[in-house]
């Protein structure tokens, strides 16, 4: 048979040989005991050409794995390329080395062209083949057909089974042959062996899994569908592309095609299955099959059994002897490579039996047994039959009859019968034992014992030290290891760098594990947990880790007796590494623990180190680990020591303990309490309780408690609303097939932590998003009848939240802030729905906008109280449609007008306008809501518009100052009241304090300017008194040119006028005012030229004013005036402190003293005197 020309892409040395013998015409023929049938092609890219024949093919002939099959004609072939050629072929030259039994010569040619990067596939398949180098019993029918004798190629030596393992050092001089040697090539020779029976297995499997018959009817039935394409099949495809890529010369496809297809040899159908015979090529396939699809009557697949009724009675009597003989030779060839590997494997198993007693004969003549080892070995049996390999690819146990004298270990069970990996330490260690007897060999000399050991006496060895005797006894098996290593290890440890003691973490921990010894195996964990004096983050989590995997392995019992003291032991250690070393590990333990100890010992071990721990850190890792308590334990007797760990918690000092808190240790204390039901009856009354508690406290109220105890609250709403959904009347409707709409990204808060998302609480987001859908509809349609736990939010815990915002101070801005962010996270949490029909209706009954309401002798109006800014702040903002803004500008304008006429406290519609003029998104609405107040008809209204400005200028962006408010501002000072005139005034102020555009500066410069210089206003007591009030609140952090030239002069001027007041009273109130404002500015940077005209002359006219109205007052300002005389005599002194700080200038000691006892002998307020020094700052 012709196989086809030489192929370029595989044997030739370069592609000239290749180009020039496919220009020569040369052909290379293949006997056919080797190739497959294929048509004759002249092409010299046919894919035949140099593919080295198939160790297996069924389809044409049987070989085995001991028999080269290398044809005479190959020697034929090579002659004819020699003499076309000036350049013999490589393969051709390794068919010779082959075929003559040059064995040797041709792996060195084999391992100089794997060098060179050029492998030989005939050499490669050659020198993997271990039958290649078998004895054999008997005549294979492969080397039959190809007349060789029964010896097979080549006879070999001794238990060599491969080339691989040949030891050509065994033929030295001196001659000797180890034992462990030859058990080495013995395991090698089982290892190919098991390869070998795993490779015909898989290609007997793939073989097999072929359906034809159903495929056929499934065609038939559905024409247009496909069956995916098996991996069998493509691999054949794959090879007939690249053959006809090869032969129709498409050389760069076919480079292309077979390296996306690196895994499969094209050289070698062989390669792809088997048992599959070679289709013919794609061109002969499309001239038979490309006009119609062959009707599956007449078609038939040998895998698949076929009835006899579906054929036709000439078909059956033409195919089925093809058939029975294509089948007949598919299992007689399989059926001989498992007896020949069979055959293998014992030969194998015997000679090692017989290596292993050779050894221990060895053994006993070199030194006698020990007492424990006394017994006599059990005779290998050699007439058990072979038993058939196993699936799980592990070898053979034979160490019962090696070591029979071997006790079992916990890793060996006595019964086991298949070796587990432990197999290879136990033969590597019968081979280190065995080397020490057999290595040297004895001297032909006659030299007595005495003078042999007087002679070795001479080289340096001691074993009387401890390293010493431990070097000079090794190990024999697993427990003597770890009893060597468990005697090292404490000594080894104290001489390792501390940077690198984490490497010994994972041998101390195995030692610890399987260490015999309990009181080793305490020193060992010992030595873990003090391995490092001070371990950093990675140190630790390395050590936890550890200690992990030592629970894992264990098991509960040990780690309580063995784990835990070396913790408890730890817990008051000098250095906080330490201790945050035994924290963790509390917590990363606690899965691995018995019940009764998580419950009793680790908690309590955990509460005392969070009570006494001085370290943030440390008392971080506590409240972590204690949440891990709380995920794990199931004793709910221990409820209120967890409540009371977390009230603890809740008030450290530290931030990160608050914080670790609220993200870990309150989700999983509630997801506990939901289990046990007492979520809605016990924690949140409890905290609720403290809170009311707190509001009737006679010495005031406590705000870090009060924020302390509502942002537990805050921190319990995902677990409320999870109970919620999860309890509801729908839960059963629940379904999560088919398409679940995902949950918007703004549905709820964003949460502190994993452990706060209720996707997280209930199970995953599919879940939570089917609940949401049901949970609005029954919210909207179906109401909430027998739906318990949301009624126990609207009936209970609702108007309970309402009555205490009720009772907070609305003055406080943290408080307020605090309830506001809590309703803000609850409505937003429970949804709009909910906030639409059950929170706002509660708020808007109680917040009837009536003059009725507001009660401005007794001050119990409700407008007047927080609920008013927390309904505005965190309700009416949770969400921001356009009605949404429009309910919360209705609101505050209600709030306005109804304050106003009712002469009320303004404190809780100001306490709204801070909290919302904090977020500049709300800036444009309550701009909105003034300019409702500036135009309305009522100048109490006005008024209090005027005054609403100052608050949310702070923060407000220049542009909108400019646009908005100025033109408000001039809008209410061209109105007739002078009241309202006299409001805008802080606002102006405020806007010199806060704007740095020079043309609004001006506008707003000239509107102060009319106040104090327009004859209509000389006479207005209250318009100068807040004037001089704004200019001592915004002078210190004004522009400093506004301040030098505007508020100094006329601060002269007012207290120059003040001298002259016939009022007392009006003349004090100045006098008071002045001397606050100059307080304030004193600590400014003040000119000798405006020291000398208006700030010392204005300090001397408010002296005349106090010794007659106060004489207290009148010695602070002496002093002052006396320091700032000093200050402009000493101008280079006052220029080097780069300010006049006239106030904390005051540094001689009798200066100090006067000061000081006059200062408490004032009979004004002592909070207008603490001004003075606030305003310093």
């Amino acid at each position: 048979m012709a196989a086809g020309n030489v192929n370029p892409f595989n044997l030739s040395d370069s592609e000239d040989e290749a180009d020039q013998r496919a220009e020569d015409g040369v052909h290379i023929e293949k006997s056919p005991s080797v190739g497959t049938q294929g048509p004759s092609s002249n092409n010299p890219f046919s894919p035949q050409a140099d593919a080295e024949p198939p160790a297996l093919l069924v389809s044409s002939t049987r070989t085995s794995p001991s028999v080269e099959g290398i044809s005479v004609s190959v020697a034929a072939a090579a002659m004819t390329v020699a003499l076309a050629e000036t350049r013999v072929s490589v393969d051709v030259i390794a068919a010779q080395l082959i075929r003559d039994h040059y064995i040797l010569t041709a792996l060195e040619f084999h391992t100089e062209l794997l060098e060179s990067g050029r492998e030989l596939p005939r050499l490669r398949d050659y020198f993997s083949n271990p039958g290649n180098f078998e004895r054999q019993t008997g005549t294979p029918p492969a080397c039959k057909e190809q007349g060789l004798g029964p010896g097979g190629p080549l006879n070999r030596a001794g238990s060599i089974s491969t080339l691989d393992s040949l030891d050509f050092a065994r033929y030295s001089d001196d001659g000797n042959r180890e034992s462990d040697e030859r058990v080495a090539v013995l395991e090698f020779e089982l290892r190919k062996a098991k390869e070998t029976i795993q490779a015909l297995r898989t290609n007997l499997t793939q073989a097999a899994e072929s359906d034809t018959q159903e495929r056929n009817k499934n065609y038939s039935s559905h024409p247009e569908t496909q069956e995916p394409i098996r991996p069998l099949e493509k691999r054949a495809l794959n090879f007939l592309v690249n053959e006809y890529l090869l032969k129709n010369e498409y050389k760069l496809s076919a480079i292309t095609f077979s390296d996306e297809n690196d895994d499969q040899d094209f050289e070698l159908w062989d390669d792809v299955g088997l048992n599959i015979p070679k289709p013919p090529d794609l061109l002969q396939i499309y001239r038979n099959c490309g006009s119609a699809l062959p009707s599956p009557r007449y078609t038939v697949d040998v895998a698949v059994g076929v009835e006899s009724g579906e054929l036709t009675g000439n078909y059956i009597t033409q195919k089925s002897d093809l058939l029975q003989q294509q089948q007949t030779e598919v299992v007689e060839e399989l059926e001989y490579q498992i007896s020949l590997l069979n055959e293998e494997k014992q030969s194998l198993a015997d000679h090692i039996k017989k290596l292993q007693s050779e050894i221990q004969s060895l053994r006993r003549t070199v030194s006698p047994p020990p007492p424990d080892q006394g017994s006599q070995p059990t005779p290998p049996s050699s007439s058990t039959p072979p038993q058939p390999p196993l699936d799980n690819g592990q070898y053979l146990d034979i160490r019962g009859a090696s070591e029979p004298d071997k006790p079992p270990t916990e890793s060996t069970p006595p019964t086991q019968t298949i070796s587990n990996p432990t197999h290879t330490s136990s033969q590597s260690h019968a081979k280190l034992k065995s080397r020490g007897t057999v290595v040297f060999d004895q001297p032909n000399r006659k030299l007595s014992p005495a003078f042999q050991q007087a002679l070795l006496s001479f080289c340096k060895m001691s074993a009387d030290s401890r390293l010493g005797a431990e070097v000079s006894r090794i190990a024999d098996n697993e427990e003597s290891v770890m009893l060597m290593l468990g005697r090292c290890l404490p000594h080894i440890v104290p001489n390792v760098l501390l940077a690198k003691r984490e490497e010994l973490i994972p041998l101390i921990l195995c030692t610890a594990c399987l260490h015999p010894e309990p009181k080793e195996r305490d020193q060992l964990l010992h030595i873990l947990f003090n391995l490092i004096k001070r371990p950093d983050d990675e140190q630790r989590q390395m050590i936890l880790t550890g200690c992990v995997a030592f629970a894992r392995h264990v098991g509960p019992t040990r780690v309580e007796a063995e784990l835990l003291p070396q913790c408890w032991e730890q817990i008051n250690h000098k250095y906080p590494e330490r201790r945050l070393l035994v924290a963790e590990a509390c917590g990363a333990l606690a899965p691995y623990l018995p019940k009764e100890i998580r419950s009793s010992l680790v908690l309590s071990m955990l509460q005392q180190m969070l009570a006494e721990d001085k370290a943030d850190m440390v008392r971080e890792a506590v409240v972590k680990s204690l949440a891990i308590i709380m995920g794990y334990i199931d004793d709910p007797d221990k409820y209120s020591q967890g409540f009371e760990l977390m009230l603890l918690s809740l008030g450290d000092p530290s931030e990160r303990v608050v914080s670790a808190i609220h993200q870990v240790f309150i989700p999983a204390f509630a997801a506990w309490t939901t289990e046990l039901g007492n979520l809605q009856t016990t924690l949140i009354p409890s905290l609720l309780a403290r809170i009311e508690k707190l509001l009737k406290g006679e010495h005031g109220l406590d705000e870090h408690k009060l924020h302390m105890f509502l942002s537990a609250l805050q921190s319990l709403i995902p677990p409320l609303f999870s109970v919620v959904i999860q309890n509801a009347p729908f839960t059963h409707r629940v379904n999560l097939q088919g398409d679940i709409p995902p949950i918007e990204v703004t549905r709820f808060p964003r949460p502190a932590s994993p452990l706060q998302d209720i996707a997280t609480i209930v199970g995953s987001r599919e879940t939570l998003s089917a609940l949401l859908i049901l949970y609005d509809y029954q919210l909207e349609h179906e109401g909430t009848t027998g739906w318990d736990s949301l009624l126990w939010v609207v009936n209970q815990l609702l108007p309970q939240l309402i009555d205490i915002v009720g009772r907070i101070n609305v003055a406080s801005t943290t408080c307020v802030h605090e309830f506001s962010r809590f309703f803000w996270r609850l409505c937003r949490t429970f949804g709009k729905i909910f906030t639409n029909t059950k929170v706002k209706p509660q708020f808007q009954e109680i917040l009837r906008l009536s003059e009725e309401n507001v009660d401005a002798l007794t001050g119990n109006g409700i407008l007047t109280k927080a609920t008013v800014p927390i309904y505005a702040t965190g309700v009416l903002t949770c969400y921001n449609q356009d009605e949404d803004r429009k309910l919360l500008v209705g609101f505050l304008e209600d709030v306005m007008t109804t304050l106003s006429l009712s002469h009320a406290p303004l404190d809780s519609l100001k306490a709204s306008f801070v909290e919302l003029g904090a977020n500049p998104v709300y800036h444009e609405l309550l701009l909105t809501v003034l300019w409702y107040g500036v135009v309305h008809t009522s100048a109490l209204v006005r008024c209090t518009a005027a005054r609403m400005f100052e608050l949310i200028l702070r923060g407000m962006s220049e542009a909108l100052i400019d646009r908005r408010v100025a033109p408000a501002l001039i809008t209410l000072c061209s109105g007739p009241e002078f009241s309202v005139r006299i409001s805008t005034i802080p606002a102006f102020g405020t806007i010199m304090e806060t704007v740095t555009q020079k043309e609004l500066l001006e506008r707003v410069k000239m509107q102060l300017a009319s106040f104090l210089e327009d004859p209509q206003y000389q006479d207005q007591h209250s318009l100068h008194m807040e004037i001089i009030r704004t200019f001592g609140r915004v002078g210190p952090n004004a522009e400093p040119r506004f301040r030098d030239e505007f508020v100094l002069p006329h601060l002269h001027k007012l207290a120059l006028g003040n001298n002259v007041q016939a009022t007392e009273s009006k003349r004090i109130d100045i006098a008071t005012q002045l001397f606050e404002a100059y307080s304030a500015l004193s600590c400014c940077f003040i000119s000798e030229e405006l020291m000398v005209n208006h700030f010392l002359p204005g300090l001397r006219c408010l002296r005349t004013d106090m010794e007659q109205l106060s004489p207290e007052h009148e010695v602070i300002l002496s002093s002052m005036i006396k320091e700032g005389e000093i200050k402009v005599e000493n101008r280079g002194i006052g220029q080097a402190e780069g300010s006049v700080s006239i106030a904390a200038s005051l540094v001689g000691e009798d200066a100090k003293t006067k000061f000081l006892s006059k200062m408490g002998q004032l009979t004004t307020s002592g909070a207008m005197l603490a001004n003075v020094f606030q305003r310093k700052k």
